[in-house]
């Protein structure tokens, strides 16, 4: 599985996001390019994509990504746009990240993630699919499926996401 399509328009620095405390409330609007500069409080979805067996989507990020480019990650997910819903920003992440659309989201649930280079409330998901795939938007470089169980050895020794190591991985069901 591997893609070589230009970065999403979206992602633009001059995007406008919702500046958020840690409680959810939206405190104002700010560019991407600022709320990444000043590391400010946003909102994100996670969604982890598991087959019927159980093994996890595991992916590489292009290096045109504004932060951690070129690291692993355990979810397809995003920075949810202004005014959008839990829900309309994770189908959305989905269709534009992996080309899927109308598979059923189990929501696991939200969190605080902060450390030195990102401060942000996720709502995780899980969607259970086979595919097949595409990675229209260019976000994802490589993908690859990790069996449940292999999780915690395929970490080792990688740079992967640390929020969604952190708000995904202890939510995702045996």
């Amino acid at each position: 599985m591997n893609s070589s399509a230009a970065a999403h328009p979206d992602n633009s620095p001059d995007e406008m996001v919702e500046e958020i405390d840690l409680a959810g409330n939206v405190l104002r609007l700010v560019t991407r390019r600022r709320m990444r500069a000043e590391q400010l409080c946003h909102r994100s979805v996670f969604i982890a994509v598991m087959s019927e067996k159980g093994d996890l989507l595991v992916h590489k990020r292009a290096e045109t990504k504004d932060i951690w480019p070129g690291w692993w990650d355990v979810a397809v997910g995003g920075v949810v746009a202004p005014g959008e819903t839990w829900d309309d920003a994770a189908a959305r992440e989905l269709r534009e990240e992996l080309g899927i659309e109308g598979e059923p989201l189990e929501f696991l649930g939200t969190g605080a993630y902060r450390d030195g280079d990102v401060q942000l409330v996720a709502a995780t998901f899980l969607c259970r699919t086979e595919g097949p795939f595409t990675f229209a938007d260019g976000e994802i470089t490589e993908a690859h499926w990790v069996s449940r169980a292999e999780i915690p050895v395929w970490l080792q020794g990688k740079q992967v996401l640390p929020d969604t190591v952190a708000l995904v991985v202890p939510r995702l069901p045996e």
